[in-house]
């Protein structure tokens, strides 16, 4: 039979950006009870009192705490360099057939230069998207002239951050750091990622904003162990 705690908690974890508030303690729990007092009588199919879900909601808070700082502690203080680059920017391409013609042409170009520049390609179901050095710029435009081009976005830097192998067994992961982003109205322009590592895209002028919360975050996080 469903109790009011496990309504409570299933209520709560549908909501991921409530449940880091819940965990900051920065949420007025009788408030909270008022909100989402429906679903939760909803899920039990009967009237439930405000006093019982504030009274679930504290008991969970505790638990969520402990819950959150297990799963990722590992993870996070184990994270390896975090590599800033800039002058970057970013293009966004419909699919053709032409198309990976074009992007071995530009690796082609790419190989004289050395290692200065920055060169990925990221591949949709319908669109392929190019983040270069901004000194490839003109490159690009060059070689995918004749390709529709979806959307071209300039003056970015990238953050790449090394995760430890055992990143994809532990959820949350990436909510941990993206969270910790948009809290602070950073807007992530691309999300470039292999098995091991990923990397953002922001706005150059929020770069040093940015790579500030991932520190702070990851000493946080590893400051509780």
């Amino acid at each position: 039979m469903l109790t009011i705690p496990v309504a409570v908690e299933h209520v709560i974890k549908k909501k991921p950006f409530l449940e880091s508030a819940l965990i900051e303690g920065i949420v007025n729990l009788s408030a909270l009870s008022r909100k989402i007092k429906g679903e939760v009588e909803a899920l039990l199919g009967k009237e439930v009192n405000d006093g019982a879900i504030i009274m679930a909601l504290n008991r969970l808070v505790p638990r969520l705490e402990i819950i959150s700082s297990m799963k990722l502690q590992k993870v996070v203080e184990n994270i390896g360099d975090i590599v800033v680059r800039s002058d970057l920017a970013d293009y966004s391409y419909i699919n053709s057939k032409s198309l990976l013609t074009k992007q071995m042409r530009l690796l082609d170009k790419i190989s004289t230069m050395g290692n200065d520049v920055f060169c990925t390609f990221s591949q949709g179901v319908s669109e392929t998207t190019i983040v270069v050095s901004t000194s490839l710029s003109a490159t690009v435009e060059e070689i995918f002239a004749d390709e529709t081009i979806v959307a071209k976005t300039a003056d970015l830097s990238s953050i790449t951050v090394k995760l430890p192998t055992e990143n994809s067994i532990y959820p949350g992961v990436y909510y941990y750091i993206f969270k910790e982003l948009a809290w602070d109205n950073i807007n992530i322009t691309e999300v470039i990622s292999t098995t091991n590592e990923f990397t953002v895209l922001v706005a150059s002028s929020d770069i040093h904003h940015a790579f500030s919360i991932l520190m702070d975050s990851k000493k946080k996080l590893s400051a509780k162990r």
